[in-house]
């Protein structure tokens, strides 16, 4: 599947959300605290669509990020077995891959991804910010990650765990691919 086939999935997901809870563009926008030209983009299936403006309107309308990521709904409540490269996908961008790595465990409070990001698109790159925590795990590649005013370069095996609500976004080092585990967790 496409990066765009992806984004417009989502996208379907969020106005048959909106639909189904009969909320306005507007009362979305004020529980999520996004403008509504943002929104709007969001809906329209054009637009990259963050992995934290989707975690927030989960965690807002009491669903799990999967049901909008990928359209299922996570039932297994005592463990959950991810078998290597059998996530579920999602493309956010050309940049990223999210591989979710507990698509179907139910009631999470932390989102593990394996995460790939390439380096083609790092002048693209912007920051974003979310409720909680946010820890990241550099299995391959270089990661520099620019949290606030600060740049920190990570290396295989390096990790770091920050404040999400900070605004961040990461690059891939020296023209290769970066694979991190991103574990994401609300407080």
């Amino acid at each position: 599947m496409s990066d765009n086939e992806n984004i417009r999935q989502v996208a379907s997901r969020l106005a048959g959300l909106r639909d189904a809870l009969d909320l306005s563009i507007e009362e979305i926008c004020e529980a999520c605290g996004v403008e509504a030209d943002t929104y709007r983009r969001y809906e329209s299936g054009d637009y990259d669509i963050p992995i934290s403006f989707i975690q927030n309107l989960a965690s807002i309308y009491g669903l799990q990020v999967p049901e909008l990521l990928f359209g299922t709904s996570p039932k297994m409540s005592s463990y959950y077995v991810t078998r290597a490269g059998t996530g579920a996908r999602v493309e956010r961008s050309k940049a990223y891959c999210y591989e979710s790595l507990a698509e179907g465990f139910v009631d999470r409070i932390m989102h593990p991804f394996l995460v790939t990001l390439e380096p083609a698109n790092n002048a693209t790159a912007q920051a974003n910010t979310h409720p909680g925590q946010e820890f990241n795990y550099v299995i391959s590649g270089r990661e520099e990650l620019h949290i606030g005013n600060k740049t920190i370069v990570l290396n295989p095996g390096d990790s770091v765990v920050f404040n999400a609500r900070l605004p961040h976004y990461m690059q891939a080092l020296d023209n290769q691919p970066l694979v991190f585990i991103s574990l994401i967790a609300s407080k």
